[in-house]
């Protein structure tokens, strides 16, 4: 599990797989009300309130992007307590729980010479898609289902992990705030320009 502040009032947590698994957790118990879902949550504001000095009082969103197979992002939004929230006790959060599922793949890369050796992989078994993104002095590759669709994604992601890590930064953030460099078939265009002899 891991923290990032982004605002004053808004918090990052990036969980992985093995932090599911670790819990017993399944991607798809992630969108159930269960007790060990309910502990996950607790988990996570005890451990935001620690490292980060996040107090999770009063009214919160909370907005649950899963990712294949990387994990999920969750992002926490505190919104102003009122007069009213104030005769709930401790124990009291008022949620409103937003959830979304994509199907796109982002990974964060150290250096381009990461991606040129994943370019050489991949398009070896037909992977030519893809966009590259530069952002916080990263490097960011997104694939969109359709761009991996022919190969099993556990084994697509395996391969980008050789090179990468999944990104826990969302590819919304990244291509709003980052510098596109290369749009469309970057895989194509990296073995082109960077490859091939």
């Amino acid at each position: 599990m891991r923290l990032e502040r982004l605002t004053y009032n808004k918090i990052k947590v990036f969980l992985t797989l093995d932090d599911l698994d670790d819990r017993g957790i399944s991607k798809e118990e992630m969108w159930q009300d269960l007790p060990k879902v309910h502990e996950l949550f607790r988990d996570m504001m005890l451990e935001a309130d620690d490292e980060l000095g996040f107090k999770a009082d009063g009214p919160i969103a909370v907005e649950v992007f899963s990712l294949p197979a990387q994990g999920m992002v969750v992002i926490v939004t505190k919104g102003q307590a009122t007069s009213e929230d104030e005769d709930y006790d401790d124990e009291y959060l008022e949620l409103q729980v937003t959830m979304d599922i994509s199907d796109d793949i982002i990974y964060e890369f150290k250096g381009f010479d990461d991606i040129v050796a994943l370019a050489s992989r991949v398009y070896q078994l037909g992977i030519t898609g893809g966009e590259i993104t530069y952002y916080n002095g990263h490097y960011y590759i997104s694939f969109e289902e359709e761009e991996y669709e022919l190969l099993d994604v556990d084994m697509f992601v395996a391969l980008l992990s050789e090179f990468g890590s999944p990104s826990t930064i969302t590819k919304w953030r990244v291509k709003e705030y980052g510098k596109l460099i290369m749009e469309v078939n970057a895989m194509e265009q990296v073995n082109k320009y960077f490859l091939k002899k």
